[in-house]
């Protein structure tokens, strides 16, 4: 992106953002709002209720960004200072609006309510400032230009108020104002199998493009690519990312399955129904979430038939075939327990793929021979044929992540196998 463009700044005001009591969604929706607009920005601060360190980062915003965009801080309690401390900084008195005043009563009266006497802060808008109206809450914001080039707007932290604001005020003066002369696309495409840094050095040369940018993220296992380009339409913006999202899928191969929103599961529902098959799974560490990723797919009752959960080996013996002798000498976390029980699913539900998963998710039941964190995936095809694959998924990121990996996994290996026999016929 071209830095030379004049950038806007998301200041989030809140000691319970720092605390990390709440999830800072403002600043999500912001940096969201921002791209669809073609508004760059390359910075993002969280400050707490405090008004030596918010002017601060506010010294620091003035110089490098021309737009600066605070949630939070904006109620009556003694620790909202926002306004006050913007007010502080560019050495301006604050004025009581009356027709704020007014309508913050106004509120109160609606509701059956009457309102504090703390309340009336919400009345001081920083002289020179035009009040950005809150249609719900009792906190307006300002819009402010302090100094030539610098832009203020100020939003209360309560989500729903916000983004009314922002829509509804905020967005309509910034478009008039000649801010938002474009807009930045960007498209995701999403990765199994491959390591952040493995995926990387394949298609580090596009690492150089500045427009579209492409950039790389780990994503809770597997990998994920950002492309992002900036345009004066989203259709002119499109057909620059389009030859190198072709590319980059072209470098990746198989582990690429899918763009934007798709999951693994998505992913494996298209290639099941494309070739008019079937799965149905068998679990044992997993618990059930292999299926409910697959089921959390509308439409996936198509070529999902069900499953087994066998966390007990008499089920896997009752129910899926497995041999107790094998069991007796290989264990449950096996290759070959696998392979019985993946075989077993398929013929005993009668469809074409059989899945299964039987592992050591943790934190306990581990041994040098058999590691927490190893796990073993079994499937069995169409033509008869059975295999398994072991992985070693390690203890790092405790037990609910060894099983989120295992059900991914066990996806992907479906997925990999679809595309080997697309490719076959």
């Amino acid at each position: 992106m071209n830095a030379s463009i004049p950038s806007a700044e998301i200041i989030c005001v809140g000691t319970e953002l720092l605390l990390g009591e709440i999830l800072n969604s403002n600043a999500q929706f912001l940096a969201q709002q921002l791209a669809e607009l073609g508004i760059p920005h390359y910075y993002q601060t969280v400050v707490g209720d405090n008004p030596m360190r918010l002017q601060k980062v506010l010294a620091i915003a003035c110089e490098r960004s021309r737009l600066l965009l605070f949630t939070g801080g904006l109620g009556p309690t003694p620790d909202d200072l926002t306004t006050e401390t913007l007010a502080d900084f560019f050495q301006v008195p604050l004025i009581e609006r009356a027709d704020v005043l007014e309508d913050i009563t106004r509120k109160f009266t609606q509701r059956g309510r009457v309102m504090s006497p703390s309340n009336r802060k919400q009345a001081l808008i920083p002289e020179g400032a035009e009040v950005l109206p809150n249609p719900t809450g009792s906190a307006p914001g300002i819009i402010w230009e302090p100094r030539p080039g610098l832009t203020l707007m100020t939003f209360p932290g309560v989500p729903s108020e916000m983004k009314t604001m922002w829509q509804e005020t905020a967005v309509p003066y910034l478009q008039i104002q000649g801010w938002g002369q474009g807009v930045i696309v960007s498209r995701t495409l999403r990765y199994w199998g491959i390591a952040e840094s493995a995926l990387a050095e394949k298609i580090a040369p596009f690492f150089e493009l500045q427009n579209p940018t492409v950039a790389p993220y780990a994503d809770n296992g597997g990998v994920r690519l950002r492309v992002s380009a900036r345009a004066e339409t989203p259709e002119a913006a499109q057909q620059l990312i389009e030859p190198v999202q072709q590319q980059l899928q072209q470098v990746s191969g198989a582990d690429f399955y899918g763009m934007d929103s798709d999951t693994l599961a998505i992913a494996v529902g298209r290639l099941l129904l494309a070739a008019n098959q079937t799965v149905s799974v068998a679990e044992s560490c997993t618990g059930g979430g292999l299926g409910h990723l697959l089921t959390a797919v509308p439409g996936s009752s198509a070529y999902f038939w069900g499953g087994i959960i066998s966390y007990d080996n008499q089920v896997k013996v009752n129910l899926l075939g497995v041999n107790t002798d094998d069991l007796a000498e290989h264990g449950a976390v096996s290759d070959v327990v696998a392979k019985q029980m993946a075989a077993g699913v398929r013929d005993r539900l009668n469809t074409t793929w059989g899945l299964s998963i039987t592992g050591i998710a943790g934190p306990d039941g581990g041994s040098d021979e058999k590691p927490v964190g190893l796990v073993y995936i079994g499937i069995a095809g169409p033509d008869e044929s059975v295999e398994s694959v072991m992985y070693r998924f390690g203890t790092n990121r405790g037990r609910d992540f060894v099983r989120w990996l295992s059900a991914c996994s066990a996806l992907d290996l479906l997925r990999r196998n679809l595309l080997s026999n697309r490719r076959v016929a």
